[in-house]
């Protein structure tokens, strides 16, 4: 399911929603566990987990961008740094599974803004994945939601800047 898109007086945020058939704890563990965390994103460490404590993303180059941990609430939410912009997770338990929610708030529509929000999509159906013991076929999966999310930021901004 592709994220919806609003406008606010502070940009944009894109919210993603899955239902998962796993409890809470095994998808919280997802997001907060460094051998989890790399499962799905292989770029990212949690150094320190808890509120003003920081991911490190690996550039790939030799270089690694600190990003603050902005809000935590353990088994329930987190929030960091994304550049610019801020990326909140929050797990609730729903149904017999878990409701996994990502908000992106992002305050400017740039080129790579469509690049990121493909890589959240395939990011949660990489975690739902790995839950399911399923394989996905990643760089697939974003060729095919890059452009639609390309798509999507074109018809709200009538192009990208």
């Amino acid at each position: 399911m592709r994220a919806e898109i609003i406008q606010n007086e502070q940009g944009y945020t894109a919210t993603f929603e899955r239902q998962l058939q796993q409890e809470s704890n095994q998808v919280w563990a997802m997001l907060t566990e460094n051998s989890k965390l790399q499962q799905w994103f292989a770029e990212l460490t949690i150094e320190d987990l808890q509120k003003g404590g920081n991911i490190t993303f690996d550039m790939g180059d030799g270089t690694f961008e600190n990003m603050a941990i902005l809000d935590y609430e353990e088994g329930k939410s987190i929030a960091f740094e994304w550049a610019e912009d801020e990326v909140h997770f929050e797990v609730t338990p729903e149904n017999g599974g878990t409701k996994l929610v990502l908000v992106e708030t992002i305050s400017k529509i740039t080129p790579h803004t469509a690049r990121d929000l493909a890589g959240w999509h395939v990011c949660l159906d990489a975690i739902e994945a790995i839950l399911n013991k399923e394989e996905i076929a990643r760089q697939e999966e974003w060729n095919k939601e890059y452009p639609e999310y390309q798509r999507l930021l074109e018809s709200m901004t009538g192009s990208i800047e």
